[in-house]
């Protein structure tokens, strides 16, 4: 049964065992392989809850909660009903126990959180429209490192698609991940941090770091800190595009980061066409060329992508060119010393929309 509204102290868990003890109880060992940091101190666990915001009656999430310590602060806090999704059995257990001190709270998941289907995790009823306030759901994790970035990466386009847990709207995500990851996630244009990642998770969410946990407060302590940050999806993103469109903007720009930005440009447009309409996009988006990629705001990226997305609407087989994969036929074909702006003698074929 829900605690009565008020009471605060009927949201804390009964005493057990601390999740060190639990640790050498299932002798649970962090796996390296597996990029598993173990966080034990409870104080840092709920100072990483306050960041989510009030999570009192709240729907949660939490992303491979591992031994834990993370999920008794979300329990602590006053949810209502947490879904947890781990991976790694050896957890299980573990998390069956908390679940018995927290009756009717605790929902287990064994699966992976890259391919779990979140938008049929929670009630319908919690939803919200998009112009609303966010809804009463939260996604908390302190997440292995080698999950980090593609699980971000998969959200922010869920976040454009209004799917996975933004079906439910605006929903909220606090996380962790590398410093130099939250460094890029939250780098301002101009510094030297500024990268894809910076651009495809501002023009969709504002980002906030909340704060830095040395490495050694982990177990094993890894060799670098880590960092706690908010993303709360926008009413209105700053660019209007398809995800794919934008990421693949992004990304091509940013290959040759110390480079003028339009070398990227030039890359989105098979040899043949690239000079002119490389010349077209960067006008039509009226954007310095010979800014390097670091310094160009969102307003900028926005302006790229309208411009390659007019001209895309012109031709539709630029959208699914790909330089790489011009650039994987040359070697196929042995022209590995053929220069890469020059014209190389391909047939031209599908990938070749000019």
């Amino acid at each position: 049964m829900m605690a009565a509204p008020g009471k605060l102290a009927s949201f804390r868990l009964p005493p057990l065992p601390t999740v060190g003890e639990l640790i050498k109880l299932y002798n649970l060992r962090a796996e390296k392989q597996l990029s598993q940091n173990f966080l034990l101190d409870l104080r840092l666990t709920d100072k990483i809850v306050r960041q989510a915001g009030n999570l009192r009656d709240a729907h949660v999430c939490e992303v491979g909660p591992g031994p834990g310590g993370l999920t008794r602060s979300i329990l602590n806090a006053g949810a209502a009903d947490l879904l947890v999704v781990e991976k790694d059995t050896r957890f299980i257990p573990g998390l069956k126990l908390l679940s018995e001190a927290a009756p009717g709270r605790v929902r287990i998941v064994h699966g992976d959180i890259l391919t779990y289907r979140m938008d049929r995790g929670f009630p319908g009823i919690i939803s919200k429209t998009w112009e609303e306030d966010p809804p009463n759901l939260h996604v908390i994790g302190n997440l292995p490192f080698n999950v980090s970035t593609p699980l971000i990466i998969k959200w922010l386009e869920s976040i454009a698609n209004r799917t996975g847990p933004f079906a439910y709207g605006r929903t909220r995500l606090t996380l962790t991940f590398q410093k130099e990851v939250v460094e890029r996630l939250t780098a301002s244009t101009a510094s030297k941090q500024r990268s894809r990642l910076s651009i495809m998770a501002q023009y969709l969410c504002t980002v906030r770091n909340c704060f830095t946990i040395p490495g050694r407060a982990f177990v094993p302590k890894p060799k670098v800190d880590v960092g706690v940050v908010h993303f709360t999806p926008l009413v209105r993103p700053q660019i209007q595009q398809p995800f794919k469109l934008v990421e693949k903007v992004v990304r091509n720009i940013f290959q040759f980061r110390r480079k003028h930005c339009h070398k990227g440009v030039e890359k989105l447009f098979p040899e043949a066409c690239r000079v002119e309409l490389t010349q077209e996009m960067m006008q039509r988006a009226d954007v310095d060329p010979t800014l390097r990629p670091t310094e160009l705001t969102i307003p900028h990226i926005r302006a790229l992508a309208d411009a390659y997305a007019h001209l895309c609407n012109h031709e539709p087989n630029l959208l699914g060119y790909e330089f790489r994969e011009e650039l994987r036929l040359k070697h196929l074909t042995g022209q590995r010393n053929t220069p890469m702006d020059t014209p190389t003698g391909i047939p031209p074929g599908p990938q070749q929309p000019c």
